[in-house]
């Protein structure tokens, strides 16, 4: 059985540039911050997105937020492109777009649960090149770039970097629904890693992804995922020294499906043997 494929070199644009774009993400996530926390655990009206009896809830933070982001980059790079979960896209190919999930996790949201995050990615050249996931609620920042991966508080930063997990037996599982987000043969999948794995966790959305950066968490698994759900985390993890891949190991395309993160590519490796036989 083949190993997990690693991603190839990913280009990039200048550092001063490199470093603009660092500091402009932070600025999208407070002007994102700005719109949710106000309402946040405040009974705000739920619209559903989805036809039929599914739910696919929807608020004026999600909105609004995205708004809010799409007016700063257009001020600030007007030649950029975006591709966002509201509002869709506007010149996805130009050589720098962004890539918005302005709350990721709309579910916690609107539950009170402060694990929803500001999904924030910028492709370069079609590859991703830097990603931020922001919980305001938490006052946290987790930002990737090619310069390192970094939390972000207002007390200070401090790099991230994954922790070491040699074998699926000691790592710690996550992954946010997967009898909601799993098919039958995904969910089978699924359950044959979470029964090798130490422990497991359930929920979390983008956040949990954060945690394998932080090294928190050496594994997440999920399904269906769109480009706007993983794209901007993909920088985070890499350049905590983590792994974003397919499940069949191999880098990513361009529209997300079916997804593993890990800080360690040996207890990944040990996941894939389970994942590959679900893999699209």
């Amino acid at each position: 059985m083949p190993d997990s494929i690693a991603a190839p070199p990913r280009p990039s644009p200048p550092p001063v540039l490199q470093a603009e774009l660092e500091a402009f993400l932070l600025e999208l996530n407070a002007a994102a911050a700005a719109v949710t926390l106000p309402l946040f655990r405040t009974g705000l009206d739920v619209a559903n997105k989805a036809d039929g009896e599914a739910f696919d809830p929807v608020t004026a933070a999600d909105r609004g937020a995205e708004v809010a982001i799409r007016k700063l980059i257009a001020e600030r790079f007007p030649s950029h492109g975006v591709i966002g979960e509201e509002y869709g896209e506007d010149r996805p190919d130009a050589e720098f777009t962004w890539i918005l999930d302005p709350v990721d996790g709309t579910r916690a949201f609107v539950s009170g649960i402060p694990l929803w995050a500001h999904l924030i990615g910028l492709r370069y050249q079609g590859q991703p090149l830097m990603g931020l996931i922001g919980q305001p609620y938490l006052q946290e920042a987790f930002l990737g770039a090619p310069s390192g991966s970094r939390l972000v508080r207002p007390a200070g930063e401090r790099p991230l970097k994954v922790r070491r997990c040699p074998r699926l037996t000691e790592a710690t599982l996550a992954a946010t629904d997967p009898v909601g987000c799993f098919n039958g043969a995904e969910q089978g999948a699924f359950s044959q890693v979470r029964a090798a794995a130490r422990l497991t966790r359930l929920g979390g959305d983008a956040y949990i992804f954060a945690l394998v950066a932080l090294g928190a968490i050496d594994i997440v698994v999920e399904a269906g995922l769109k480009t706007w759900d993983i794209d901007p985390i993909i920088p985070v993890i890499e350049n905590a020294g983590g792994i974003v891949a397919d499940w069949r190991g191999r880098p990513l395309g361009r529209h997300g499906g079916q997804v593993v993160a890990a800080g360690d590519r040996r207890a990944l490796d040990e996941a894939l043997v389970s994942l590959r036989r679900s893999a699209d």
